[in-house]
């Protein structure tokens, strides 16, 4: 089976193939002008190329780095909102077991205004060893800026004048608050490419330095983001799952479905859907236009919202993404008794199950006007998470060049700290 495919069989009910092959020419086209720089916020497209451009030099200092602080203890805070945190807790949370804590552990700070969060953290923190890799290209984020303050007093006051040591600063080297800082007080530093936003920085040290961390192979997430590049910018259009997911979704928005639900049957992928809400909802939510993006973990929550996407409004499509093989299986047991009538099951797998959940709810769901894409993935791995977010960003791109949007500003994101700001009395130089 290949590591990676897409199946389109159940949208076919909503668009004709004919539809789906029409595309090509469009699809081709904004592929080159995503490749050549030359469209809507070209300044913010070295993702692109990055997994084949990152440095040898710059992987070995990510681990050197994550090396030297696992000297220093078991925790690393890591500071940061929105695309600063969500590729590096979508991978951890993927990768992570789930009740077994990896002998060093991130842990996420600086996305919420949360008195108890924040207090709970920093008096969690007292008595145990830890740093703090602080991510802003600004370093004036407001909710990160303020965690980054009351965790370093936090270090100061445990390590005295050796807490620098403790400190990271992943940013950019000019016109930054968190540049000045760092070069004030000797923390070491990583630099977010001056081209790459922060929804789309997940294969940088911004998520590669908390990976590396807890222990997992980075080297391996580049892998399977460069086989992904190699992949999506060469094969022709009905052969490239990037293009033919960002053309499908397309079509869909076009027919009325405005709203994209990415759906998983495993858990551990919730995260992954998190960091897909925000490259998909920055990326395209623009001059009244965009599918809006939600994502949902079956088949818990067919319990809770699945009677709305059987029989609501039919406003929406689904992305459902399959882990073809577990990592464990469970037996279905007999049981003499046979009183929860479940004995039909025995002999088969706890993952069989699930998969055969999945198969009678894209059924039902298709039968109900909703369209279905399926994407399987072989397992759950450092490779297929460098691969998967490479898949999800380069689709994305080609997907608003599609919508003639610019995929990479967000305006709209200021709207509200305006606001805030006016309200919190901030001076205006």
């Amino acid at each position: 089976m290949s590591k990676f495919a897409i199946d389109y069989s159940n949208v076919l009910p909503f668009i004709a193939l004919d539809e789906i092959v029409s595309m090509a020419d469009k699809s081709e086209e904004c592929r080159k002008v995503l490749l050549e720089k030359t469209g809507k916020g070209n300044d913010f497209v070295d993702w692109v190329k990055w997994p084949i451009t990152i440095s040898s030099e710059e992987v070995e200092r990510i681990i050197a780095c994550s090396e030297r602080l696992k000297k220093l203890g078991k925790y690393l805070v890591v500071i940061g909102i929105g695309g600063s945190y969500l590729g590096a807790k979508a991978g951890l949370s993927m990768l992570r077991k789930y009740y077994e804590s990896n002998e060093y552990q991130a842990i996420f700070a600086g996305n919420t205004f949360s008195a108890d969060r924040t207090y709970e953290l920093l008096e969690y923190l007292k008595d145990k060893d830890f740093s703090v890799v602080v991510i802003s290209k600004s370093g004036t984020t407001t909710e990160s800026a303020i965690a980054f303050r009351l965790f370093r007093q936090l270090l100061i006051e445990k390590y005295q004048d050796k807490y620098n040591e403790r400190v990271v600063a992943i940013t950019t080297n000019h016109d930054s608050a968190l540049h000045d800082m760092a070069l004030e007080s000797g923390y070491e530093e990583f630099f977010i490419p001056d081209g790459i936003g922060g929804r789309y920085s997940v294969l940088t040290s911004v998520g590669l330095l908390p990976i590396a961390f807890e222990g997992y192979d980075i080297k391996k997430v580049l892998q399977g983001s460069i086989d992904a590049y190699n992949e999506f910018s060469e094969k022709p259009y009905m052969e490239n799952k990037a293009l033919l997911y960002a053309a499908i979704r397309n079509l869909l928005y076009k027919k009325g479905k405005n709203v994209e639900i990415l759906g998983f049957y495993e858990p551990k992928m919730r995260y992954i859907g998190e960091w897909w809400k925000q490259l998909y909802g920055e990326s395209e939510g623009k001059e009244n236009k965009g599918i809006f993006p939600a994502s949902v973990i079956y088949s818990t929550d067919l319990h809770s919202l699945g009677q709305y996407v059987q029989d609501g409004e039919r406003i929406l499509f689904e992305t459902i993404v399959e882990i073809e093989k577990p990592n464990n299986d469970v037996d279905m047991i007999s049981d003499e008794k046979n009183l929860d009538k479940l004995n039909y099951l025995v002999g088969k797998k706890l993952d069989y199950v699930n998969k055969q959940a999945m198969k009678g709810t894209s059924i039902a769901h298709v039968e109900g006007g909703v369209a279905n894409i399926k994407i399987s993935v072989e397992e759950i791995s450092e490779y297929i998470f460098g691969y998967l977010v490479y898949f999800f960003m380069f689709a994305c791109g080609v997907s608003g060049y599609l919508l003639d949007v610019n995929p990479f500003d967000q305006q709209g994101v200021e709207a509200y700290k305006k606001k805030m700001f006016e309200l919190l009395g901030k001076p205006k130089n």
